[in-house]
């Protein structure tokens, strides 16, 4: 499909998903490549999805009937100017980071800026505005160490609000589903770039056994702080594959693509894990759409 404008500017063109997600699978929809607070009130008039990243999400092979919306261009820009109102010796308040900024990139800069509090996110394949709305982390920090204010975009219009406002804890931002976070505003730590460099490092030795190929991540939560990972692997489903999908040989709590692996070879595995090991888990992962659901 030739891509096409709306009435306020916004690219509109029908796209595979899976070339947006961290696991390479997903069918096609009707993707809205949003620019602009205007551009994204049009887009929220009809069923809506927003797809960030693209980690930590499985989309079916028939892909989704709803709009799927992508921040670019002002919304996936980032000023990280420290604002001389609210910023001192030891904390700086910076502009706006926009919901569609890639997380790794921004980890890196404020790094070479010798800005501190987010480097426990270092190596999640995301995007501001996700990462923000699951409050992303690992056990060495997650989003909202980091965070100032948020703008967030509802049905019903644009606010602003601080992590005060909201009931979030652990993977949980508060922020309902159908409300996306289009810009933030980061509060950090003034320290040197050797030290937040250090620090980035360890976080990251925690990531060295997961898998290099496609994957969208962890598939299921640990049950009751039991590793999820060591449950399927006591199972024997470590290396067990359905078509191109493969529970990892390197950590049992990740499913990987092949190459040419589909939605259903990777709900067939989701489904004998959760067959074979006794204890019952969350899914990690999203659904795309939601079990049930047409």
């Amino acid at each position: 499909m030739t891509a096409l404008l709306s009435r306020t500017g916004a690219r509109v063109e029908r796209l595979p998903l899976s070339r947006f997600t961290t696991l390479g699978v997903g069918g096609e929809a009707e993707v809205w490549f949003v620019e602009s607070h205007e551009q994204l009130a049009e887009a929220m008039e009809q069923p809506y999805r927003i797809l960030g990243g693209g980690s930590n999400l499985v989309i079916a092979d028939e892909g989704v009937p709803e709009r799927v919306i992508r921040l670019s261009g002002p919304l996936a820009e980032r000023d990280l100017t420290p604002d001389p109102a609210l910023s001192d010796d030891t904390w700086v308040v910076t502009g706006w980071v926009g919901g569609g900024v890639p997380l790794p990139g921004l980890i890196r800069q404020l790094q070479k800026l010798g800005l501190s509090g987010l480097e426990g996110t270092v190596g999640i394949p995301a995007q501001v505005g996700g990462a923000v709305w699951m409050n992303a982390g690992t056990r060495y920090g997650e989003m909202f160490d980091g965070l100032h204010t948020l703008e967030i975009v509802t049905p019903e219009g644009t606010r602003q609000v601080t992590p005060d406002d909201l009931n979030w804890g652990y993977r949980d931002s508060g922020i309902p589903r159908n409300h996306i976070v289009t810009r933030v505003r980061l509060r950090l730590r003034r320290a040197a770039p050797e030290e937040v460099l250090a620090k980035m490092d360890f976080a990251d030795q925690a990531r060295k056994g997961q898998p290099k190929m496609k994957t969208p991540g962890c598939a299921f939560k640990n049950p009751g702080g039991v590793s999820a990972g060591k449950l399927i692997d006591e199972a024997g489903l470590k290396g067990s594959r359905v078509g191109n999908a493969l529970i990892a040989p390197e950590h049992a709590n990740f499913i990987v693509n092949l190459g040419g692996a589909s939605a259903a070879d990777v709900h067939a595995l989701l489904a004998l894990i959760r067959d074979r090991v006794p204890v019952p888990m969350e899914l990690e992962y999203e659904l795309w759409p939601a079990p049930g659901n047409a």
